[in-house]
């Protein structure tokens, strides 16, 4: 089991280099599963035992099997995570011609490591919106290739380099995408319109915008001596997507379960399809009207899925020195005093309950008391919904880089002690 979900998450990763392309991927995934889809702009007819999905803006998604015991007895038992990871986003004019060569502008999406992104084989993905035939048209691509680098400057041009110095993310981390001879003129749009016929056979008469983020082409691997690691692009956070997505799919219980998929974590939250927006409030609002909506939330837990900082060898003075979580030691509770996570002592001691019955084994994270403390979408969905959470995630290296560490076997575990909670008869 262990190897076929590595197997899975590693598919799953190349398929979705953008939050536009993993949305489409749980699609696929929820449909072949016979999972329907809820269109939020027509009347919902849903019936107990069904399985149904919707999604906003293309990139959030929500997944929810409707259980034969009424959510006002049983609750409703939720994942969440987020489909978004640091990048850097193609600019909306972005063409730099320097010194022979055609480079694009781009803008840091998210807290990246930006150090990483240099000499690295790119590839670029998103959304584009067209006009065809008289009518605007949006359509995901990917052009899979590497088209892109960003060299760094060799060490004999810059001598201090390995002491360390501030990445200037306008001037320095444009990408080269060509060289161009005399006058000639790259036309980025030009480009997107050859890649929209040669992708999906699209004749479009003008590209009128886009949503395009680069991403490496490398291909997340297991790797180390034993095969210890998992290391690849966007483990933050569509790890937790896939786990939460094959637990949905691999509970069989009676109660109502719910997987849900936000954009734009990274960058806060905030957003018609963010977990500081209110599509999960309103689509829970259309199942549950009036009164019924406040019971079942009331008898509900939210599972916040988001990766943890495993103590990495080299920097073990970052962590406590009691709250050091380990790679391939199963997923962590985290916890924060001033609400940065949202668990509680009963909500992380019944998750704690749900490992020990799964014998899968359970850490905890607290920051430094003398360090700032990350937040995830637990804190936010608990406020509005005001469902109780609790902050849990899987230990990872390099957070935030373009290629980060997990453990090998840790997938499993959660995914293991994921479907037991959509499974379980009671809540706390």
């Amino acid at each position: 089991m262990r190897e076929e979900l590595n197997q899975g998450l590693i598919d799953f990763l190349k398929a979705s280099p953008t939050p536009f392309h993993a949305t489409a991927t749980l699609v696929q995934h929820l449909e072949a599963a016979g999972f329907q889809r809820l269109d939020e702009r027509e009347t919902w007819s849903t019936e107990t035992g069904g399985r149904y999905y919707i999604t906003r803006n293309d990139s959030s998604l929500i997944a929810l099997r409707l259980g034969r015991q009424s959510p006002l007895v049983g609750g409703i038992r939720m994942v969440g995570a987020h489909t978004d990871s640091p990048c850097l986003r193609v600019k909306p004019q972005p063409e730099l011609q320097r010194q022979g060569f055609w480079q694009l502008g781009v803008e840091v999406y998210g807290g990246a490591l930006l150090a990483p992104w240099f000499d690295r084989d790119l590839s670029l993905a998103g959304r584009v919106t067209f006009r065809r035939d008289g009518k605007v048209e949006s359509q995901l691509i990917d052009f899979k290739l590497p088209i892109a680098v960003i060299p760094n400057l060799a060490i004999h041009l810059n001598r201090t380099a390995n002491e360390g110095w501030p990445i200037n993310a306008q001037n320095e981390l444009p990408p080269i995408l060509a060289q161009v001879a005399g006058d000639e003129r790259a036309d980025f749009r030009a480009l997107l319109t050859e890649q929209l016929a040669r992708e999906h056979g699209l004749n479009a008469d003008v590209v009128l915008d886009y949503e395009l983020s680069f991403y490496d082409t490398q291909r997340a691997a297991v790797v180390g001596l034993n095969g210890d690691f998992i290391a690849g692009a966007r483990l933050d956070n569509l790890l937790s997507c896939y786990a939460g997505l094959q637990a949905l799919l691999n509970s069989d219980t009676s109660e109502t379960c719910l997987l849900v998929c936000t954009d734009h974590e990274e960058v806060g939250s905030s957003s018609t399809c963010g977990a500081d927006g209110p599509m999960l409030e309103q689509a829970l609002q259309r199942l549950l009207p009036g009164d019924d909506y406040v019971r079942a939330i009331q008898r509900s837990l939210l599972i916040s899925a988001d990766n943890a900082h495993g103590v990495h060898p080299n920097y073990a003075d970052k962590h406590d020195a009691n709250h050091g979580p380990k790679l391939n030691a199963g997923p962590v509770i985290k916890v924060n005093s001033n609400q940065r996570y949202a668990t509680n002592s009963e909500t992380a001691g019944f998750f704690r309950h749900l490992c020990m019955a799964e014998e899968v084994p359970v850490q905890s994270f607290v920051v430094r008391s003398d360090m700032a403390c990350g937040s995830t979408i637990g804190p936010i969905t608990a406020s509005h919904l005001g469902v109780r959470t609790v902050d849990i995630g899987l230990p990872t290296f390099a957070m935030h880089s373009i290629r980060e560490l997990a453990g090998s076997h840790d997938l499993s575990h959660l995914v293991k002690v994921l479907t037991a909670f959509y499974a379980s008869h009671e809540l706390p």
